[in-house]
């Protein structure tokens, strides 16, 4: 178990506030509001241990680094800007998603992201 440092408490606090996935750099700049000491490879060390634990999950979009969101949500997609890079969480799943599957593929899961300009880029 790992202790309970002000950096991992800041961390922590960071993700229990965000509403979108977030990099490593972002989760950085966020803790650095309450840890102004903060450094990066103290969160990448921090992120590890809160993915070891189950606090987080990684999201993987195709060409772009890791980011990182709390475990535990309902199924749900993510929506890339093409100007800033911020991803952001989309509620939901379309229905009919498994109909595109060809006959006699096994689906064994999915992700769905959409590509644009967030509203702050539009």
């Amino acid at each position: 178990m790992e202790r309970r440092t002000r950096q991992r408490q800041a961390i922590r606090a960071v993700f229990l506030e965000a509403q979108r996935p977030l990099s490593p750099q972002e989760v950085l700049e966020l803790a650095r509001a309450r840890v102004p000491s903060l450094g990066l490879a103290t969160v990448y060390r921090t992120l590890r241990g809160l993915l070891e634990e189950g606090f987080l999950v990684p999201v993987e979009l195709p060409g772009e680094p890791p980011r990182y969101e709390r475990a535990g949500q309902a199924h749900h997609h993510h929506f890339l800007c093409r100007v800033c890079g911020r991803v952001y969480e989309l509620p939901g799943c379309p229905k009919d998603v498994e109909a595109l599957v060809p006959p006699g593929f096994q689906t064994e899961g999915h992700e769905v992201t959409l590509y644009g300009r967030c509203a702050a880029c539009a």
